[in-house]
């Protein structure tokens, strides 16, 4: 079994910090991502804000970003490249002009099905090998990581 560190001084070897392992991989998944939803012309982040308009249509790019922890500007270049792939459409809030509501058009809701199984056969790929209690654990962990305050 593999001890990890949190990159301390004194860490032996670079596969004792975390941020090793956590590197490759997120770049093994995230090929993999890239691999599965390049014949649809989505890009995992894509796929994430799509996810989440399938979840509930019709929400402001605010909200959006708030959701996948995206800064205004990144959100504004990915709503910019869906709405130009015919994915997504951009509507004036009814009562406040600076808000845009950002709905699926219906191409955007076709491909639901089809980039979920790609999804869910990478996720079994990356996590059919181990115990589903496992699974949920290191789920659990990522998002502990994940959303722990940096000091």
């Amino acid at each position: 079994m593999v001890s990890l560190m949190v990159c301390e001084v004194g860490m032996e070897k670079i596969e004792d910090c975390l941020s090793f392992y956590l590197g490759k991989a997120y770049q093994r998944v995230t090929q993999s991502a890239k691999r599965r939803l390049a014949p649809y012309g989505v890009t995992p982040v894509q796929y994430a804000l799509l996810k989440v308009l399938w979840e509930q249509d019709n929400q402001s790019g605010a909200e959006l970003g708030e959701r996948l922890v995206l800064d205004s500007a990144t959100m504004t270049g990915l709503l910019d490249r869906l709405e130009h792939a015919g994915l997504i459409e951009r509507q004036a809030h009814a009562t406040d002009r600076r808000i845009n509501r950002v709905l699926l058009t219906a191409r955007g809701r076709e491909l639901q099905e089809s980039l979920d199984r790609e999804m869910d056969e990478m996720n079994r790929d990356f996590l059919g090998n181990i115990p589903p209690e496992e699974a949920q654990r290191l789920q659990a962990l990522l998002t502990a990581i994940a959303g722990q305050p940096l000091s």
